[in-house]
């Protein structure tokens, strides 16, 4: 798989976080994750683009106020497996939020997702 077939796919899912409308999201959801994907993240494991959009949403209605999501490093793409960095910020200088997903490919669509949000604790 090429990695501009996975930067494309992870490109759309952030683009649902930034998404003028609650409308679009699903819509870009299903551009980017396949039927059946699984997300790991913080709250735990969510099967399903609804569930996945239900998280979409849920960030977006952040209490700070809608928020942007950007990718803020390469794709880098071993065979079928793809991690990249984001980065969250809410309006007027709000909280902010940093992360790496792993995501997995299947068919040029996201089919696993694993979000990492926060800082790794120094070793030791």
């Amino acid at each position: 798989m090429h990695a501009d077939t996975a930067q494309s796919a992870i490109d759309t899912f952030i683009s649902a976080f930034n998404a003028s409308d609650d409308a679009y999201v699903t819509s870009l959801l299903s551009q980017a994750l396949t039927s059946d994907v699984v997300l790991w993240g913080p709250l735990g494991r969510s099967e399903g683009i609804e569930a996945v959009e239900r998280f979409v949403l849920d960030i977006r209605r952040h209490p700070a106020g809608p928020g942007t999501m950007v990718r803020c490093s390469g794709v880098d793409m071993p065979d079928e497996w793809a991690r990249y960095q984001w980065v969250f910020t809410t309006p007027d200088g709000g909280p902010r939020l940093a992360g790496t997903d792993v995501v997995h490919l299947r068919r040029g669509l996201i089919d696993q997702m694993i979000v990492f949000a926060g800082d790794l604790a120094p070793a030791g």
